[in-house]
């Protein structure tokens, strides 16, 4: 029997397994089997070779523009950086990924237009593990639908699941500490569910014999085995409805309707059209946010503050963080900074390198000579 059989199997015996708590252990060790066979079978067909898309990664983020043919991205991507992607109305419009460069805010947000995912990406149709691929590479994702094919995030969801992108979602607070002896000691936390056996069976089914695991969190079977994994990618998303201009204002209850049906809140959806470029800006801001990034103006010595050209930074960077990406000599002669702004007690505070900067902050580095 080959791999792709036994996967079969397996899933067959999953969904035909009705799921309780006497049924968890068996369930976690079908479904830990069943992860390392992906990976068995996903790692010899890479061994095959084939086309991927080498897109080096450039800017202060990415963001990879997620969805089917002809939904739209090409067009969007076109209005809202200096990107010329060939559009048509056709399936499989765009035959590469076309990278292009949105300024805003004084960052340079690279935008990724992938080719346009199909069901079965994740498998390899239509060259989709290649696409997804480029997805996992970046910063956030940004799902495009037509407000006419709202059903269709579920799978589009699903296909990134399958390639391992985990979205809006925290990496499982899972630790493995590899022994020489002792068997399979588990440390978990009051809230978590998961009994002991199940996770030392999923363990087990993963080859490790001899271990301590320290299990925080009340995760499910399939995050534990993410955890152990540990080659998932975490990213954040947002979503964003095309061709609004098409619908009729009696619609608009219906596509919110159909939000609501796939897990989505209207409210955190921005409505677009890529065509008439309306709802770019609303676009452009969610994106900001998403991405989590924040604007340090740099006061350079005889020059004064430069608002022009920002030194953009994620949330949570430090002063450390802003002397590696000004250069060497910043953070090898490093002696003080001093920062005015909203992370700062007062004006021209003394700060080191580890301060946590914030969004507009003015920051002067004084270095050694």
């Amino acid at each position: 029997m080959g791999l792709e059989e036994e996967i079969d199997e397996l899933r067959e015996e999953i969904q035909s397994t009705p799921y309780n708590k006497s049924t968890e252990a068996h369930i976690g060790r079908l479904k830990a089997k069943l992860a390392e066979k992906k990976e068995k079978l996903e790692n010899q067909s890479s061994a095959g070779g084939g086309v991927g898309y080498a897109v080096e990664k450039t800017g202060d983020a990415t963001i990879a523009l997620v969805g089917f043919p002809s939904v739209g991205k090409s067009t969007l991507i076109n209005a809202i950086t200096n990107a010329d992607s060939e559009t048509g109305e056709y399936e499989f419009t765009t035959l590469n990924v076309n990278p292009g460069m949105l300024q805003y805010r004084g960052a340079n947000i690279q935008v990724l237009d992938v080719p346009g995912l199909i069901e079965g990406a994740a498998g390899g149709r239509g060259g989709g593990k290649e696409v997804l691929s480029v997805v996992r590479t970046a910063d956030l994702v940004v799902f495009m639908l037509s407000v006419f094919e709202i059903e269709k995030y579920d799978r589009l969801s699903e296909e990134l699941y399958h390639n391992k992108i985990r979205l809006d979602t925290e990496r499982p607070s899972v630790f493995i500490n590899k022994k020489g002896r002792g068997g399979i000691r588990v440390t978990k936390t009051d809230d978590v569910q998961l009994d002991e056996e199940t996770i030392k069976g999923i363990l087990r089914e993963h080859g490790y014999v001899n271990a301590e695991v320290t299990v925080r969190g009340d995760i499910t079977v399939d995050e534990l085995i993410d955890g152990i994994m540990d080659n998932r990618i975490y990213l954040p998303s947002i979503v964003a409805a095309n061709k609004a201009d098409l619908i009729d204002p009696d619609y608009l209850p219906t596509v919110e309707d159909n939000l609501r049906e796939v897990g989505l809140d209207p409210e955190e959806v921005v409505f677009i059209s890529a065509v008439e470029e309306k709802g770019l800006d609303a676009l452009k801001d969610k994106i900001w946010d998403a991405l989590g990034l924040i604007r340090i103006y740099m006061d350079k010595p005889g020059r004064g503050v430069d608002y022009e050209e920002p030194l953009v930074l994620m949330e949570g960077d430090t002063v450390g963080t802003a002397c590696k990406k000004l250069g060497k000599k910043f953070e090898d002669r490093f002696r003080f900074a001093r920062v005015s702004g909203p992370s700062a007690k007062h004006d021209d505070q003394q700060v080191g390198k580890d301060h946590v900067l914030a969004d507009e902050d003015v920051l002067r580095i004084t270095a050694e000579r």
